[in-house]
């Protein structure tokens, strides 16, 4: 296995050699991780277990991080440290990977590059990220609207994340992966936009009504 992702390290240093960014060498990572959790059979426990280092080691204990990336401490001593902290918690697959990026002097971009396995699984599953911003809140029912728009939009099953920024210019914008959006898919887009300003205008206005009748009683 870790002959796998030691292949995919030289190819990139092939490819890329002068070229070199933390995008492109998690992106080549991330691409020989997901190869070989798809072959082991469970890829989304793979992935789990990468979160739940993250979550529950690196992120809490952000000194452990800096030990493991340092060039300082040697690639043996780094991999004493795994062992020892991970050996029998996590699947082997894991355990190998984390010991290639240490002989490899990339663990210390190991959030990127499990940022890049997320991108990578979501790629291939048809999930498409989408980011809405809206000047004010949308209900459930809204959104749901929304989202079923947006599924024939971008041919797959979209991620929507959505917060609220009063400063937004037109009331909602839309973000959809880092695609560059036709002129087609901006009309339905525009469209979209429109239905949305008409559907919270006209719920303002319903809300001004009932405070006026209230008021006037």
């Amino acid at each position: 296995m870790s002959q796998d992702f030691d292949a995919q390290d030289s190819r990139f240093a092939a490819e890329f050699a002068g070229d070199v960014t933390v995008e492109r060498i998690a992106a080549v990572y991330a691409e020989s991780f997901v190869n070989a959790a798809e072959k082991s059979g469970d890829p989304g426990s793979a992935l789990a277990e990468l979160d739940a280092i993250v979550e529950d080691i690196l992120k809490p204990y952000p000194r452990f991080a800096q030990i493991l990336g340092s060039n300082i401490i040697s690639h043996e001593e780094k991999v004493g440290i795994i062992d020892r902290i991970f050996k029998g918690r996590v699947s082997s697959l894991v355990l190998n990977f984390l010991k290639v990026l240490s002989r490899r002097g990339r663990l210390d971009i190991f959030l990127p590059i499990v940022k890049a396995i997320h991108e990578e699984m979501d790629r291939r599953n048809g999930v498409v990220p989408v980011r809405i911003v809206t000047a004010a809140p949308l209900e459930d029912k809204l959104l749901q609207q929304l989202e079923e728009r947006l599924r024939d939009l971008v041919k797959g099953q979209p991620r929507i994340s959505h917060r609220i920024d009063p400063r937004v210019i037109g009331g909602i914008v839309i973000e959809i992966g880092d695609k560059v959006i036709d002129a087609s898919v901006s009309a339905q887009l525009e469209r979209l936009r429109k239905q949305i300003i008409d559907r919270s205008a006209h719920e303002i206005q319903s809300r001004r009504d009932r405070f006026s009748y209230s008021a006037g009683n």
